[in-house]
């Protein structure tokens, strides 16, 4: 499991290639469920949501990681919205909802 907190605001995708990093490394020990908790995530910019989409629409490709979780707060405006957009990008996302 992932945690997210605070305000995420990098430029660019260079800047957030520590997080995609990160990320690349936990999908790498092929974890029966991925789970992204992003409950505590007040704000992340228009760059950090393309590099967690493109995170999830490639975790999506790998056969050996089966199921895939984002656990979000329904206070957050940002997350209700690109619930949505995640859940179109990659149907068998699956969601949490605090």
């Amino acid at each position: 499991m992932v945690y997210w907190q605070g305000l995420i605001r990098l430029e660019g995708f260079k800047e957030y290639e520590p997080i995609t990093q990160l990320l690349d490394k936990v999908a790498a020990l092929e974890p029966l469920r991925m789970t992204l908790n992003i409950r505590k995530l007040k704000a992340l910019n228009s760059s950090g949501i393309s590099v967690l989409g493109r995170f999830i629409f490639n975790l999506e490709k790998k056969t050996t990681i089966p199921s895939m979780v984002m656990q979000t707060s329904k206070k957050i405006i940002w997350q209700k919205k690109w619930a949505n957009n995640f859940q179109l990008l990659v149907p068998t996302l699956q969601f949490e909802w605090e």
